[in-house]
């Protein structure tokens, strides 16, 4: 399985397995990174640009052949327990959801892709409870696992003060309310 750089696990032997589509890819099939960051990557941009821009993917390789892949969490929900985010507007407590990195860079850790080579980031979102687990242990992303108790406590305790702000009152009833 792979590790982080501090030896506890991540969860999967392979992270491509569970990579999505490069975060660089645009609506019409063409590469951002090439478009927007060509200073960072010239001799890549050029080769891009040569081929009007195309995703590496595009042709016959795959995304992970890119050097510049990424492919990271839109943190929606928690990939191994299904978990869902309720995040409440100006409220600076701590997240439901946490992005979780299957890939560290070049740590000497095997998988990834043929070369060996996990420099490509590829995160996940995993709630809480589900992270510490992984870290903790030797649970895997694709565990069928149901939310943890606590986490659904937590999750419906988001939600009723969510619906508590969302709630309407006129002035007359804050006023009836403030007169009692």
């Amino acid at each position: 399985m792979q590790e982080t750089p501090t030896g506890t696990p991540v969860g999967v032997d392979d992270p491509y397995d569970h990579a999505g589509v490069c975060d660089h890819l645009t609506d019409d099939g063409r590469c951002r990174f090439a478009l927007t960051r060509a200073g960072d990557d010239p001799e890549f941009a050029a080769e891009r640009r040569a081929a009007d821009y195309d995703c590496v993917a595009a042709g016959d390789a795959e995304f992970h052949e890119c050097p510049h892949y990424r492919s990271t969490s839109d943190g929606r929900e928690c990939v191994r327990c299904g978990l869902e985010s309720v995040r409440i507007a100006f409220d600076d407590s701590r997240p439901l959801l946490e992005e979780h990195h299957l890939s560290y860079g070049e740590t000497g850790s095997e998988g990834g892709d043929s070369d060996g080579d996990t420099s490509h980031e590829i995160t996940v979102a995993l709630c809480r409870w589900c992270h510490a687990k992984i870290h903790n242990s030797f649970a895997r992303i694709d565990d069928d696992a149901p939310p943890d108790p606590e986490a659904v406590a937590a999750r419906e305790e988001r939600r009723a003060k969510e619906h508590s702000e969302m709630s309407f009152t006129t002035a007359r009833e804050r006023r009836d309310d403030g007169a009692e």
